[in-house]
């Protein structure tokens, strides 16, 4: 067990179960990942775990606020640990390859909108879509 993500869990109020910790772990090595990704790497370690498991955890670990989850264009939900700074994203339209874009004001939202009266932006999300440098310049 990681005391640290330990910690992290008890503090939003989750209980410390094995299949939490694997998933935090997963994603430290794996940012972006979608949850077959999880489950693969997961499995490949040798845990007993279904998909929807996974899902599961997914879901708690960003209703938490522990874990990130964003859906770029034609791709399933991806998940990082990066949160709280309301950086975006940068993915290949080829591959798929997901990098982070640093917030471009340096302030979350990173954005100000012409909201509705009374509205509040607290997020924003920018996704940009190109081709990453090995797809745009195959060797």
């Amino acid at each position: 067990m990681t005391e640290p993500d330990a910690a992290l869990l008890r503090a939003r109020g989750l209980r410390v179960t094995q299949g939490r910790l694997a998933v935090l772990e997963v994603l430290d090595r794996l940012p972006h990942a979608d949850a077959d990704d999880v489950h693969r790497a997961l499995a490949g370690a040798g845990a007993d775990t279904s998909v929807q498991s996974v899902h599961n955890v997914l879901g708690d670990l960003t209703a938490a606020g522990l874990v990130r989850r964003f859906e770029p264009a034609r791709s399933s939900a991806r998940y990082e640990r990066r949160v709280g700074d309301n950086h975006h994203h940068a993915v290949c339209a080829s591959c798929g390859r997901v990098d982070d874009v640093d917030c471009v004001v340096g302030e979350a939202p990173c954005m100000h909108a012409d909201a509705p009266a009374g509205f509040t932006v607290q997020a924003a999300e920018v996704t940009f879509v190109g081709l990453c440098a090995d797809c745009a310049n195959p060797a």
